[in-house]
This record gives C-alpha cells, structure tokens and sequence, in this order.
C-alpha cells in the first residue's frame, strides 16, 4: 500500500486553509476533492462576507475563530492582493425589536468586537436613505472577498510549498489503525492509501466520513441540511453596505449583501430539507419581498431574480440551539491519526486561517507525538 504523509479531504477553503498549513509546515499533503472544481459545495454558495463574530456564544469556537480569523483573513488579503472590502454592516430593527439589538451588542463586545456603534434612524437615513427603522448598529469591521479569488491563493500557496490537488476523487473509506489511516477511494473497496494524519474537511459529508471511519455519535452527528436560497436584485442598488435585520432561527434573516461589482443580492432564507439541492424556487420571492420590505420599503414588484442556492452544513436539528464547530482528533474520538471538522457552517470562510491554525496545532499535539 502506498504511503503518504498527510491527506486533505475536501477542498473547499477550509480544507485548503488546511492543506497550506500543513503544506507550509514542511508535511507532505494530498489534497483529495470528489468534485472536478474546487469550491464547488459550501464556499462556493455563501454571502462572501467577512463576519466580524458578533452574533456566537461568548466562548465558542465560531466566536473565538471568527474573531481571529477575521483579522488573519483581512491581513491575507492585502499582503497577497485578493479582492476585498471593508464595507461595513448595518444591523437593523423596527421598534418592536430595538432591545435586541442591544442584547446583539453585549454579546459582540463579550467576543471582542468592541466596534459596533449605536444609529439612530436619522443616522441610518443620513447613511443609507434608502432603509427604514428604528435604530442600528453599525459594524465597520464587516467586509466582502472574493472567494474563489481567496481559494485560489490558498491553493496556490499550498501547491508552491509542495501539496498535490486530486480531483473527481472521492474517499469511500477510512481505516484507523496504530500505522495511521488507510483510505479507500471511488467504487474500490480495498485501501489503496494509508497517511499518517487525514483531516476530514468534507463539508455536508464530513459526518458522513467520520462514520466511515467507524465512529459513533457524538464524534459522527447526524447532517441536517439548511438550505438559503438567494435573489439577486435588477438594477442598480441603492446601498453602499450590507443590511442585516435581527437574527432568525437558523439564520441571520434575509440581509442585503453586495459583491465586489457593486451587485446586489438578498438571502439566505431558512429551508429544512432531506438531502442538498441548490434549485431556487421562484415561488420563495414572495417571502423575500415581505421580508426585505419591511426595512427597505421602496423594493418594487419584479425586481428580483433567482441567483443561487447553498446548503448549510448543520450538525443540529431544525428547532435545536445551533451547534457549535467542531474539531476532534484523536483525544476526542480516539481514532489515531484522524481529525475531523464538522459543522463547520458560517462563519467558516471568515474562520478559515484561524481554522487551519487549530487543526495545525491538534495535528502537531496528538498526531506527532
């Protein structure tokens, strides 16, 4: 069986954050991604925001991880000129919700976001005319990437200091043994591979591999699919940052984000569903319409259009508190060699350095000694 030193699966940006990490610490890394594309499931299909961590429990990993991948993120980008800025938010309520937004402020300084400002409406009119409400806050360290632009650096880098990219090729099984991880791939059922550490970054999947890899709940949870669906707006838009109402369940509302061309587009909603489909059903504008009407009323009927459709990878059921990441090795789950990342749903792009800095650091504690 042939040998390897380090295996990636999955290579949407957390697994390439991944690989360059492990790739710049001087392993020997395959990257493995089942489609012909990189980025072509979650971090393909988000908002392209870069979250300032304001809305996780104080003291969990998405707070932790946002926060300072936020920073390594912004630091990225301008040190290797990918395209990015730094727009701001607005976090807005009509009166009857004006006391969340306080509550959101508590909880953003409890992380380490100190930046947020308290509008009024007449300083949210004077900013943004367009958008109706009662108060805001004002997020300045909120941004938008190009994402496929931040992968493909990612990449890269990666590949510059030796990792290898396989595409269409898909890990059907793992073996966990005191040797390392014996991998299986495509419709064979033998392993053809064994590496001394594979980190599972597969995304919707990734629950899927740990059991694979013979784990039981709660180091393999079951998947639950979110599915946003997106409507890009015709024309030219009004707003110069991106609109936030108070958070939903399972959400964070259906919020007025822009792309780098000045494009806007509107989503994700909430949409339990069985198994990931990206179809958008134009029938769900009429909920967007409600939805974004009651702080930007002068939407007109007609304006918007179907975009895109992404697919949440949970890790908590539909009316559950919404899971935090997770990132076990093998003191968790005791399977040498094995580092899996599940549930890792926003603010995983945000958190994509300060991810891979934490499966470094795993790998390095439990995986080489």
């Amino acid at each position: 069986m042939d040998e390897i030193d380090s295996v990636v699966v999955g290579a949407g940006v957390v697994g390439l954050a991944v690989a360059r990490v492990l790739a710049l610490a001087g392993r020997e890394v395959l990257i493995v991604e089942r489609e012909a594309l990189i980025g072509s499931g979650t971090s393909s299909r988000n908002s392209e925001v870069i979250h300032a961590g304001i809305y996780y429990p104080p003291g969990s990993l998405k707070a932790r991880l946002c926060v300072e991948g936020r920073d390594r993120l912004y630091a990225y980008c301008e040190s290797r000129g990918v395209a990015h800025r730094r727009c701001g938010k607005l976090i807005v309520a009509p009166e009857a919700r004006v006391a969340e937004l306080e509550a959101i402020r508590r909880n953003a300084e409890a992380n380490g976001v100190t930046d947020l400002v308290w509008l009024t409406a007449g300083e949210v009119a004077e900013l943004e005319p367009e958008v109706r409400c009662a108060a805001a806050l004002h997020s300045p360290s909120t941004g938008i990437v190009d994402s496929h632009g931040y992968m493909l650096s990612l990449l890269g880098e990666a590949e510059a200091h030796g990792a290898v990219l396989a595409y269409r090729t898909e890990v059907t099984g793992l073996a966990c043994g005191p040797d390392g991880v014996a991998l299986a791939f495509g419709g064979e059922a033998a392993p053809s591979l064994r590496a001394r550490l594979v980190v599972n970054c597969a995304g919707l999947d990734a629950p899927a591999l740990a059991r694979a890899a013979g784990l039981e709940p709660p180091h393999a949870p079951r998947a639950h699919y979110a599915k946003g669906s997106y409507f890009a707006l015709s024309g030219r838009t009004p707003f110069s940052r991106l609109i936030y109402p108070t958070p939903e369940p399972g959400g964070l509302g259906v919020h007025i984000t822009l792309d780098l061309a000045g494009q806007a587009r509107f989503g994700p909603d909430v949409e339990w569903v069985e198994q990931p489909n990206y179809d958008v059903d134009p029938v769900r504008a009429e909920r967007f319409y409600a939805a974004i009407r009651a702080y930007w009323p002068g939407l007109k009927d007609g304006q918007l259009t179907p975009a895109y459709a992404g697919v949440r990878p949970k890790i908590s059921a539909p009316g559950e508190p919404a899971a935090d990441f997770r990132i076990s090795g093998p003191a968790e789950h005791g399977a040498a060699g094995l580092i899996n990342l599940l549930g890792i749903e926003s603010p995983g792009l945000t958190a994509s350095l300060a991810i891979a800095e934490e499966v470094a650091r795993i790998a390095r504690e439990t995986c080489d000694a």
